[in-house]
């Protein structure tokens, strides 16, 4: 596995981030045994650096997997709180809910704008206050907008910059993958440290995973990158493609390739979805339709294409 140092955190991670949404109750809803021992798979094969949320509920998932594990772990967590007092209980909740006296990194969860950072100036003071106490690492914030970069990286008080890219752009809020990568070089010649979401653009990018990831680890800006994993079969095959060792095996590769490949996905629409209808419009198979103020697609007639997930504006729909 490869390490980077996260900005200027003195926080040295696994380039490849375990990214725990997936295997939670608001995605995957895995078993708490099956999903702890996918996390512990990932630690056993060099991965030290796992991002979750207080929304996530997965803390007890990731407290699971560690438990017995004495090697250095990263957790990177994040919370819509916007006042001093709801973060300060955000914060506890993850340092009680995880066993740890020590957050490595916690973070203003999506962000938009320095609009969205100023709303936020009493949730970031309790992070500042709770980093001065040794209770966090890092302080950081989390993005789907290039305009939240951009203002993020004027700040001197933050640590970390969690943006969403991808190669094709899916996801970005106010821009394209060009002018996030742009933010993301001028964040880091600022010092932050970068670790970036939604390489795969929220799985409709499945099936050139090789060459989605390849576009990420060649910018020297990004120090680690977060992925959604949701079965042993694709830590295995991730930490091929991130280690390095991608072709000293062909035939194991394939092979990991195949069992990831034959793995059922399915469409997912998040509860955020405004039923917009655009996915509707994009939807070549006629499989998606607006029941209840909410899109829902028709298993029966959906083929996993995407094309809805690239039409969505709020990034609502997940292919998992």
């Amino acid at each position: 596995m490869e390490y980077r140092e996260l900005g200027g955190t003195g926080l040295v991670v696994s380039r490849l981030c375990f990214g725990v949404l997936t295997v939670g109750p608001l995605q995957a809803n895995l078993p708490l045994p099956e999903a702890s021992s996918i996390i512990r798979r990932a630690l056993a094969l060099g991965v030290n650096f796992f991002d979750t949320a207080q929304l996530y509920k997965t803390y007890p998932h990731i407290r699971q997997a560690l438990n017995g594990f004495s090697g250095v772990v990263h957790i990177a967590s994040k919370s819509y709180a916007y006042t001093y007092e709801g973060m300060r209980q955000s914060v506890e909740e993850a340092r009680q809910a995880l066993g740890m006296d020590r957050v490595s990194v916690f973070m203003l969860h999506e962000q938009e704008s320095a609009l969205t950072l100023r709303g936020h100036r009493p949730a970031l003071e309790y992070l500042l206050e709770a980093k001065a106490r040794g209770l966090i690492g890092a302080v950081g914030v989390s993005t789907h907008a290039v305009a939240a970069v951009r203002a993020a990286t004027l700040m001197p008080e933050i640590d970390v910059i969690h943006p969403l890219i991808n190669r094709a752009g899916i996801g970005i809020l106010d821009g394209a993958a060009d002018e996030m990568l742009a933010a993301i070089k001028e964040a880091k010649g600022a010092g932050k440290g970068i670790y970036t979401m939604k390489p795969l653009g929220g799985g409709h990018l499945m099936q050139g995973a090789a060459a989605a990831f390849d576009f990420l680890l060649q910018q020297p800006e990004i120090d680690a990158v977060a992925v959604g994993m949701k079965s042993v079969a694709e830590v295995e095959l991730n930490v091929r493609y991130f280690s390095g060792s991608r072709h000293e095996d062909e035939a194991d590769l394939a092979a990991l390739q195949a069992r990831v490949a034959a793995q059922p996905r399915t469409l997912h629409v998040e509860e955020w979805c405004e039923g917009c209808g655009r996915c509707v419009e994009a939807c070549p198979q006629g499989a998606i339709k607006v029941a209840g103020g909410r899109a829902a697609s028709d298993p029966a007639r959906c083929v996993l294409c995407g094309y809805c997930g690239a039409a969505c504006p709020q990034f609502a729909i997940k292919i998992i």
